[in-house]
């Protein structure tokens, strides 16, 4: 077993330091902290609200091929169909 690495890596994170704070009496300030995000952090909130407001499903397209098949009129390309079916069963079982 490896001490020496175990104890570098103490040294580098400082986990066996403490460190001392200054004494809180009726004098003192007191501090608050802070916590701020990067641009990245904003743009990803901004994305995720957008995001929460779009619906799940596009009903309207929901609905233009639910009244086609009823309809009698959607079609499928058999060739198309069977490509699909065959890339797909490429990409999970080999």
């Amino acid at each position: 077993m490896r001490i020496d690495a175990y104890n570098q890596i103490n040294q580098i994170y400082g986990v066996n330091k403490t460190k001392k704070t200054g004494k809180t009496g009726s004098g003192s300030s007191a501090t608050m902290d802070q916590v701020s995000f990067s641009s990245i952090g904003r743009d990803m909130q901004v994305a995720k609200t957008a995001l929460a407001k779009v619906p799940d499903v596009r009903q309207e397209k929901v609905d233009a091929i639910k009244s086609s098949i009823q309809n009698g009129t959607y079609n499928v390309s058999n060739e198309s169909f069977a490509e699909r079916l065959v890339s797909v069963y490429q990409n999970r079982f080999l």
